[in-house]
């Protein structure tokens, strides 16, 4: 049984990864001009922030080094996290995508559906479409077998976010000052 290049480079990074607290989620190489890219995208429950990427990064770095895993040729590292729009493939991104909203694409013509996830278990999840034209929003129960695709999508100035939220404790700490 042969093993691509991206499985034996999995096999060996992923446990680095691993040991730094977040998961491997995606690995890449792709050819851009003369130079070979290696893009590795990792993610946790509460994020990756800078310091854990530049730590991942270099241990990553030092492991191919020693290895040669990736051959005589130059290449580029480039370390990351999932895009804004991740396209939600494993039972942890739908958890991780609670209270986001989130473009479904239903199997057996089950037809696109725009809800924001609500909550997750080992079967579905529950979900809230949002209302058309002044009426309520309503929930509904999506089974895993019964999702296509689901990709997160970004939203801009949602109220009750947590930009609005951050305001709101910057207006009281001011008037908190002043008193």
């Amino acid at each position: 049984m042969s093993t691509t290049q991206s499985e034996r480079l999995r096999e060996l990074l992923e446990p680095l990864v691993t040991s730094q607290g977040l998961d491997l989620e995606e690995i890449a190489v792709d050819s851009v001009g003369r130079k070979r890219v290696l893009r590795v995208v990792v993610d946790s429950d509460t994020g990756a922030d800078l310091d854990q990427i530049a730590d991942v990064s270099r241990a990553l770095s030092a492991k191919l080094d020693e290895t040669e895993a990736m051959g005589e040729g130059a290449y580029d590292l480039e370390v990351g996290t999932p895009g804004a729009e991740r396209l939600l493939t494993e039972h942890r991104h739908y958890v991780r995508a609670v209270d986001r909203l989130v473009r479904f694409q239903l199997t057996e013509g089950g037809g696109e559906l725009v809800a924001r996830i609500l909550g997750v278990d080992d079967e579905g999840l529950d979900v809230e479409v949002p209302g058309v034209k002044g009426r309520k929003a309503t929930t509904r129960r999506l089974a895993f077998d019964g999702i296509e695709r689901a990709r997160v999508q970004v939203e801009f100035n949602r109220k009750g976010d947590k930009a609005d939220k951050g305001d709101k404790a910057e207006k009281d700490m001011k008037e908190e000052e002043e008193a």
